[in-house]
């Protein structure tokens, strides 16, 4: 009998410490939650550290209690930390990614490695927000951290996070900085601090309105550059593993770290902002198993083949009618050592025709600026219809190019660019490109999608005013994508002027003058079926909860038929719960409306209104936060209000507001 293979094979009794302290140099003391082997003082392992703002007692709760426990129970320590100024820990927060943040998950990699239970070998990940900063973190190199695994993260702060999508104002700034308003204003858990009452005022009063930061750099300045692992790929040592989905707003950070990254791995799959093994669109994936030949190798050195794992693994999505529910995709497994296929040029062409032979056009597109309603959400996370519909109320808006029924199918795998000639009747302006499948009914999916501020047309960092009249060359890149367009269905690209509520409009309405262009469209050869096969999904039991308020989803569009206003309604009731190991009671709702007029720009208006519940044994805590945005044509102007009740009396209020210059914006 292999003594070493039972070892290795049998599953280890985990021990849960809901509070465990690391103090940094600063005295500031974190909490973290610590699933670490019983025994493993006597055969240590390796740690893995997540580092979040988003409270490890009641925010990430759910897909903590699935994957943790399953990954310590398999020979490591796994570190849910809560970053300075949430949750449970000490300190104040001040905007997202501060070298403060990085220095304190340094930190902690260091500790964990130091501890008689560590090999001192460390592993960082995380999604979103942990997974921007175990990338940055590995770009300060820490001596222990051997190996990450980023899922739906990015690069580059400024042009492919939640900010400046091709120099465009995204909206969800505002969205996410309510979001953080109000995530970040709650209260410790009141069983763990008997200072909770003292820290959740001090959190109040000096949480920041995140969206007033964020607009004071309309450009690509060193505020962005900070955090942004473009700038030095050769800075990250540690191996990389990194994971998207396509209905997710991050579609192009996989192939860029593989492009840039000495030995980084991909995995693409069809989902949104969500981990793959509890992910939609389905089909899910064993991510654990994955993670786990990862760490393996890199934290472990125990050969388990990951090296020669092809460099992206990518599912290829088979054409389908538009849906905007999270509905499985039926599609296949590609494996590739490039990001993307062969780049073939299609010429806008008279008529709206593309492909075949290039000749003049002529062609004026002046979008109202409701234009771009049956878009998606900048990244959809699994609740409600999120996703895009169908395209042909949006074309309606739209210059559109459609080409021939196809002979044999194409399978569309990489990033599209659209190469224009154009000029505007305005020094400011806004493009939005649309790549579409159309179905023989008509019916027309949205594949990928890019946009541009004109003014950054040549540099985020330098914008300049266009000369109208003056006919300017462009190149708007589209989002990485894996799609395939079936034999007699037609390939679309639809140009807009705007396309709300993804970005917030340009101060006047511009019309462009198309006279010349051409798509590149990345194909590859078609797949024959599945190139690779991963292990179905796996996780430990997950969270104990009894269901106070069931969960609830809206989204609706209101149209005045007087004023021609449009307005996108969403309603998130996360529910109400009580966790059933330690009590607790947690509950949210988000609501945000977007308005706009279509024949005026200026009259675009974004709201949001948060609450968040914490209940502990007779103390009932709530915050109510609020958020506004508009503009004239040359400023924007936020406001802002935080609320927090103690069973029902008003204990602090406190309200913002902020005008900051629009800049080439």
């Amino acid at each position: 009998m292999d003594r070493n293979a039972d070892l290795k094979n049998s599953l280890r009794d985990v021990r849960d410490m809901a509070d465990l302290g690391v103090v940094m140099p600063d005295g500031c003391r974190l909490s973290v939650r610590a699933w670490i082997p019983e025994d493993a003082e006597a055969r240590p392992v390796p740690a893995i550290v997540e580092h979040l703002p988003y409270r490890k007692r009641d925010g990430t709760t759910a897909r903590d209690e699935i994957s943790h426990p399953w990954m310590a129970a398999r020979g490591y320590a796994v570190l849910r930390v809560d970053m300075r100024g949430n949750g449970d820990s000490d300190g104040l927060m001040a905007d997202e990614y501060t070298s403060q943040e990085l220095d304190d998950a340094v930190e902690v990699i260091n500790w964990a490695a130091s501890q008689p239970w560590c090999t001192g070998n460390v592993g960082m990940q995380g999604i979103s927000w942990g997974g921007f900063n175990s990338l940055q973190v590995a770009a300060l190199a820490p001596e222990p951290l051997k190996a990450i695994i980023t899922i739906c993260s990015t690069t580059d702060r400024f042009a492919d996070d939640i900010h400046y999508k091709g120099g465009c104002l995204l909206n969800e700034n505002l969205a996410w900085s309510s979001t953080m308003w109000a995530y970040s204003s709650r209260p410790p858990d009141p069983a763990l601090r008997d200072d909770w009452r003292e820290v959740w005022m001090e959190r109040l009063e000096a949480e920041p309105f995140l969206i007033s930061t964020w607009l004071r750099h309309q450009r690509r300045d060193a505020y962005w550059a900070h955090g942004s692992v473009c700038e030095d790929y050769s800075a990250i040592k540690a191996r990389v593993l990194a994971v998207g989905g396509w209905a997710d707003g991050y579609k192009n950070t996989v192939p860029a770290l593989v492009e840039n990254i000495d030995g980084a791995k991909g995995i693409l799959g069809p989902w949104v902002h969500l981990y793959p093994h509890i992910a939609v669109p389905e089909p899910r994936i064993g991510f654990l198993q994955e993670a786990r030949r990862w760490w393996d190798r890199w934290l472990k050195g125990e050969e388990t083949g990951v090296g020669d794992d092809p460099a992206m693994r990518m599912y290829l999505m088979e054409g389908h009618l538009p849906n905007r529910t999270n509905q499985a995709r039926r599609g296949m497994w590609i494996a590739d050592e490039k990001t993307g296929g062969e780049m073939r040029d299609l010429a806008l062409g008279a008529g709206g025709a593309l492909g075949g032979a290039a000749g003049e056009i002529a062609v004026r597109v002046d979008s109202d600026t409701t234009c771009g309603l049956g878009g998606s959400e900048y990244y959809a996370i699994g609740r409600g219809p999120e996703l895009s519909g169908d395209q042909r109320g949006d074309d309606l808006q739209s210059a559109v190019w459609t080409g021939e029924a196809l002979e044999s199918a194409v399978d569309i795998v990489g990033q599209p660019k659209l190469r224009l000639r154009l000029s505007a009747d305005r020094p400011q302006g806004q493009i939005a490109v649309r790549l579409n499948h159309v179905h023989p009914d008509g019916q027309s999916t949205r594949i990928t999608y890019g946009v541009l501020n004109l003014a950054h047309r040549g540099s985020h960092a330098a914008p300049a005013p266009m000369e109208p009249g003056r006919a300017y060359d462009v190149e708007v890149t589209l989002d990485q994508i894996a799609y395939r367009v079936p034999e007699g269905h037609r390939i679309a690209v639809a140009v807009s002027t705007a396309y709300w509520p993804l970005i917030w409009p340009a101060p006047e309405r511009c019309a462009l003058s198309i006279t010349g262009g051409a798509l590149a469209l990345p194909e590859r050869a078609p797949a024959g079926g599945d190139e690779w096969r991963f292990e179905p999904p796996e996780g430990a039991e997950g969270w104990q909860t009894e269901e106070l308020r069931a969960p609830e989803n809206i989204r609706r569009e209101e149209h005045d038929l007087a004023t021609g206003e449009v307005t996108l309604i969403i309603e998130d009731d996360f529910g109400k719960r009580r966790d059933l190991a330690h009590g607790l009671v947690s509950g949210g709702v988000s609501r945000e409306r977007w308005t706009i007029r279509p024949d005026d720009p200026l009259s675009a208006r974004g709201e949001t209104h948060w609450t968040e519940e914490t209940e502990r044994e007779g103390q009932v805590l709530r915050t109510e936060t609020y958020a506004q945005m508009w503009s004239d044509a040359d400023h924007f102007h936020l406001s802002g209000r935080l609320e927090a009740y103690e069973n029902g009396i008003l204990v602090y209020e406190r309200d913002v507001a902020d005008r900051i210059e629009r800049d080439h914006m």
